[in-house]
């Protein structure tokens, strides 16, 4: 769980190259309690945000997605992060800027509403819901190790 005290604060989670990209959800009150993530997806839907623990989990750590241009053939797709399967509107490539000259892409829920996919699969399998949220996390977090080379979220 973290808190988010101020917009200014949701900002400076972002990577500096991320920040001017980020449209903050209107309406949206702060403080902002998270329990384990937060993501939204911009009105016009081209790009998706999420806000989650650093790597080293000592501050929220802001990722700005963009999704890439869909129309899979494929009528069914897998989420890398949470496992889920779901139809090319509801699962497809999610990139970020790595640095200036490379992107990458994870296949993902376009609206990257993963925690609340794992929790309606344990209400109707009669699991806990708390045993499937920390491998989604970890997830989350390797993806910013390994592919963003993200180790901690720099203070400025």
């Amino acid at each position: 769980m973290f808190l988010i005290e101020t917009e200014k604060d949701l900002l400076q989670s972002f990577r500096p190259r991320d920040r001017e990209k980020v449209e903050v959800p209107k309406g949206l009150k702060f403080p902002l309690f998270v329990r384990d993530y937060f993501a939204w997806v911009e009105p016009a839907g081209t790009r998706v945000f999420l806000v989650c623990p650093s790597p080293d989990k000592t501050r929220p750590m802001g990722l700005a997605f963009r999704r890439d241009s869909q129309g899979s053939s494929m009528p069914s797709q897998m989420c890398d992060w949470c496992h889920t399967y779901g139809s090319s509107n509801e699962i497809g490539l999610l990139s970020t800027d790595v640095n200036s000259k490379r992107r990458v892409g994870v296949n993902l829920c376009l609206d990257l509403r993963c925690k609340e996919k794992l929790e309606s699969a344990a209400d109707l399998s009669g699991r806990y819901t708390r045993d499937l949220l920390p491998p989604l996390m970890e997830r989350m977090r390797r993806f910013a190790t390994e592919a963003l080379r993200i180790h901690s979220v720099p203070e400025s």
